[in-house]
Parts: C-alpha cells; sequence; structure tokens
C-alpha cells in the first residue's frame, strides 16, 4: 500500500509536468497599448524570439502568434477562451510551453526556468557518482567478504564486521562534509587545484562508495558463508589451495547472492542524497569529467525543495517528474536482482 501510495502521488504531478501548460517569460514587453479590436501590435526586440504558431499570454489573455514580423506579432485574440480586454504599454509578454517526452530524454540541458528540459544533466552526473562508488566498494567489499568467509577466525569475524556496520550507522551527512572537506582537498593535493574543482563527483562517488561498503561486504558474506562446507572439502580433497577454492568454487556458487547484493548496492548508491547535495555540486551541467562539479538527481531535487516554490509551478512539478524516474530506475533495478537471484540460484543438499 506504501508503494502504491508513492507511485500515485508521483504520477499524478509528475503527469502535470509533462500535460499541463507552462508560462515562461522571454523577457519582451509590449511598447504599445493594445485595444480590444486590435490584432497587431509590436513587442521589445530584447528578450527570446517569438515565432509563429506559439501560445502567448498578457495579463489573463491568452493568444496565438499568426505572423511574427521582427517585432510586430499578428495574434488570434481570446484564444483557449480567455476575455479578449484592453492591454496598456509596457506590459510582460508570456510564452507557453509543455514539456516532451522527446525533449526530457534527449537534450542535456535543464533549466526549467527558461524551458529547457534535458534530463540527462542530471542523469551523467548519478551516473558518475554511481559508477565511481561502485568501482571503490565492489573490490574492497568482496574482499572483505571473501576474508570473512574463507580466512578469518571466529574471534577475527566478531571484530570485524561490527567495525564494518559501523560505517553504515554514520549519517550520511557527515559522510558529504567528509567528502567535501577531506576527500575533495585529497584530490586536490594529487591531481591539482586547477584540475579538481572544490565541489566534483569524483570526491561524492568515492565517499558514497564507502557507505555502501558495509552493505556489499555483509550480504557478500552471507552469500558465501551458504555455500555448503561440502564444496569447499571436495575442492580441498582434488588437491585445490585456499585461494583457488574460494575464487573458483565458491565465489561462483554464490554468484547469485553476490550479484543481488551488487544491484542492491547501485540502488543505494543511486538514491544518495545528501553526500551529492553537499560535494558534488549545486547545478546541473552535462559533463563527463568526474573532477567536475555537477548536479544527481537527488541533489537536485534536494536544492529545489529547499527553496521558496510555489505549487503547481513548472519548478514544482519538475521534482516529481525527476523522482518518478528515479523511482522507475531503482525498481528496475531491483527487478533484475530478482531476476538474477532466480536464475542463478543454486539448491544443494
Amino acid at each position: 500500500m506504501v508503494t502504491i501510495g508513492i507511485v500515485y502521488e508521483l504520477g499524478k504531478e509528475a503527469l502535470l509536468f509533462f500535460t499541463h501548460q507552462q508560462w515562461e517569460v522571454p523577457n519582451k514587453i509590449t511598447i504599445t497599448s493594445i485595444e480590444p479590436a486590435w490584432i497587431t501590435f509590436e513587442v521589445s526586440s530584447s528578450g527570446s524570439e517569438i515565432t509563429e504558431g506559439m501560445v502567448i499570454r498578457v495579463n489573463d489573455e491568452v493568444m496565438l502568434v499568426t505572423e511574427a514580423q521582427g517585432d510586430q506579432l499578428s495574434v488570434i485574440r481570446g484564444y483557449q477562451d480567455t476575455e479578449v480586454s484592453f492591454h496598456p504599454t509596457g506590459q510582460e509578454i508570456e510564452v507557453a510551453n509543455k514539456v516532451s517526452l522527446m525533449e526530457f530524454f534527449t537534450k542535456t540541458e535543464w533549466n526549467p526556468q527558461i524551458g529547457r528540459f534535458g534530463i540527462w544533466a542530471l542523469v551523467s552526473a548519478t551516473l558518475m557518482t554511481t559508477i565511481i562508488a561502485i568501482l571503490v566498494a565492489l573490490p574492497l567489499g568482496l574482499s572483505a567478504a571473501v576474508y570473512l568467509s574463507e580466512y578469518a577466525t571466529e574471534k577475527t569475524r566478531s571484530t570485524i564486521k561490527p567495525v564494518l556496520e559501523v560505517l553504515a550507522g554514520i549519517p550520511t551527512v557527515v559522510y558529504g562534509y567528509f567528502a567535501l572537506t577531506f576527500m575533495t582537498v585529497l584530490l586536490r593535493t594529487i591531481f591539482g587545484n586547477d584540475r579538481v574543482e572544490i565541489y566534483n563527483t569524483a570526491s561524492a562517488g568515492i565517499v558514497i562508495g564507502i557507505l555502501i561498503l558495509p552493505l556489499v561486504s555483509s550480504m557478500s558474506e552471507d552469500a558465501l558463508s551458504a555455500v555448503p562446507r561440502s564444496l569447499r572439502e571436495a575442492a580441498f580433497a582434488l588437491g585445490a589451495t585456499k585461494l583457488e577454492t574460494a575464487t573458483r568454487v565458491v565465489v561462483p556458487a554464490a554468484f547469485s547472492g553476490l550479484a543481488a547484493a551488487i544491484i542492491v548496492a547501485i540502488s543505494r548508491a543511486f538514491g544518495e542524497t545528501m553526500i551529492v547535495a553537499i560535494a558534488a555540486g549545486a547545478g546541473p551541467a552535462f559533463t563527463l569529467n568526474p573532477f567536475k562539479a555537477a548536479e544527481t538527481m537527488t541533489g537536485h531535487i534536494v536544492r529545489i525543495s529547499g527553496g521558496d516554490l510555489s505549487y503547481d509551478s513548472i519548478d514544482y512539478n519538475s521534482i516529481f517528474a525527476i523522482g518518478l524516474l528515479l523511482f522507475i530506475i531503482t525498481l528496475i533495478l531491483n527487478i533484475i536482482s530478482q531476476r538474477i537471484v532466480k536464475r542463478y540460484r543454486e539448491v544443494y543438499e
């Protein structure tokens, strides 16, 4: 029921983002008064261009532009059943816009206030931080899991596991400041201040990798420990070393559990909020350079939500569209995880 409620609310508000007519300000004003009988008038030359076929609004009256010659517009008055009225000189003109799915999924510039709706500016930063996090957490987490499962004594295991799990209990806002004040400084020291910006996705991704490390190691260790002892003994009987047994017998036998752990960790990294909000950057930017500032999907939602948003504005509705996309991606990852577990699960007697 909670999931249904989440999908309903996200879907309802996201639908408004894609279907409602949004009004943008092209920074143009009327330079003559507009009488009710007039269908032609002049506008200022500054601002964005208004072309034929655009729907504009002056005060509460909506008009359809039938011809645009320089700064002179010919319009159909009272469009969309609005009232034709007199408009004095200096009235601000607004331009109607609707967000298309094509623009949303193919463009790379995100700025709803000026009509730019390319979600890839946010998705690219999210993917970069997630990939970096997995590159950090995967080798360290699997190595820790193999050590705890195959090499560590019971006393060592009872000491190391709680230490790893302490990492999962640290507030993510603390991780965010750690990324900004320590990891960024470390990267700037190694690669140079001119190459690494103060806010960057690399430091955020590395620290997210540290954050999900306990998740990867704990779930992987559980999967490895579930492999029957008889498989290990059979490998030893054939002359395999402990390392060969771990890497060629135990790890392949636990593949479904390991894959599930990795995908769950990816979902966790994809949805991380506070670390990227603090350390990655506070402006959408389409870049593949991890040393540049870029804003992730979750970081953008946090920043926009903290501002003064009016209900049903384009910025307000946009955060629900981003949230719905984030939910769908996470859902797909979890479905893939379930399929992998079901496909590669091995049952031993």
